[in-house]
């Protein structure tokens, strides 16, 4: 693995030798940038792979993206490969219709030390979830960002990140009553804790999600990147684009469905993907009310892959 490539699949040709805040941050905004949050080998027929060399050639050879466990493990290798110290971390995602943290660790996320203090990384969040800057492991300080307002709080050991959301414009009321998006202003994101973890804890974890037919990634297709003053996201056929802070503390949420015939375009024009097999888009949003199934829901990621 060569990480000159991975700095050309990302764009990024400034400091490699600097190891601070500043080159975490532009390294951290140029993947975001690049490589998008998504689960479309799935939806191809094809898996989602855990080794590095094949999340490697995934990302940076074949210019795909990756859920959590792809994305950020690639974002750990070369934080690590430039020097820094760097650590993962297990999540577990706040299951909003249920009001619960998943049971299962579920979320791949990274520790970076500079000096004396530590930093959250997470490149593999996605769509207006999605940080921009690392987050410094300060328990009750609030930290501002061109997506939102992100809060760090830490009660016996347990770390939660939430956020603070703008308010929201969307032309299109068609869409307005739409589970796909986000309705509220104050959005619990994850938990987690600083135990160092390695890939191994995640081998179970991304058998399932990709396999069980509870898991909300077999039952929808999605894609989100971000860009310099937004993100692009697409669950299914539809597709948004949220701009953030577009007038007086208010985001502007552009929507379209699409026909099949367009999704092609839409991936390779807007998300720089070529896919290899047939690509079968897809959305459901489900509604557990028995216990059992409530307990089973507890293992997966967001209830709903909102967009926004």
């Amino acid at each position: 693995m060569d990480i000159e490539a991975y700095f050309e699949r990302i764009g990024y040709e400034n400091s490699r030798k600097k190891l601070d805040l500043e080159t975490l941050t532009d390294v951290l905004q140029h993947q975001i940038r690049a490589v998008p949050f998504e689960n479309l080998n799935i939806h191809c027929g094809e898996p989602m792979e855990l080794g590095l060399q094949a999340v490697f050639d995934h990302i940076v050879r074949r210019k795909r993206g990756g859920w959590c466990l792809q994305v950020n493990q690639l974002l750990y290798w070369a934080l690590s490969t430039m020097g820094f110290e760097t650590t993962m971390l297990g999540g577990y995602v706040y299951i909003t219709k249920i009001e619960q943290y998943s049971s299962g660790m579920v979320h791949l996320v990274l520790q970076v030390t500079i000096g004396s203090k530590k930093y959250l990384v997470d490149a593999g969040f996605g769509a207006s979830y999605q940080m921009w800057e690392p987050l410094e492991l300060v328990s009750g300080q609030d930290h501002p960002q061109v997506p939102c307002v992100f809060r760090l709080t830490e009660e016996d050991g347990i770390w939660y990140l939430d956020q603070i959301r703008r308010e929201q414009y969307v032309p299109n009321e068609d869409f307005l009553n739409s589970d796909l998006l986000e309705k509220n202003t104050y959005q619990k994101l994850y938990s987690f804790t600083l135990e160092p973890r390695t890939i191994k804890d995640f081998e179970s974890v991304n058998i399932y999600l990709q396999e069980s037919p509870a898991s909300v990634f077999t039952s929808t297709s999605l894609c989100s990147l971000q860009t310099p003053e937004g993100v692009h996201c697409l669950v299914g056929f539809t597709l948004t684009y949220r701009r953030f802070n577009y007038k007086d503390n208010v985001d502007l949420v552009e929507v379209k469905t699409l026909d099949e015939e367009e999704i092609e375009e839409v991936l390779k024009n807007i998300f720089n993907i070529s896919l290899e097999g047939k690509f079968v888009p897809k959305y459901s949003d489900r509604y557990f009310t028995s216990k059992e199934a409530k307990q089973t829901y507890l293992h997966l990621l967001p209830s709903s892959p909102v967009i926004n």
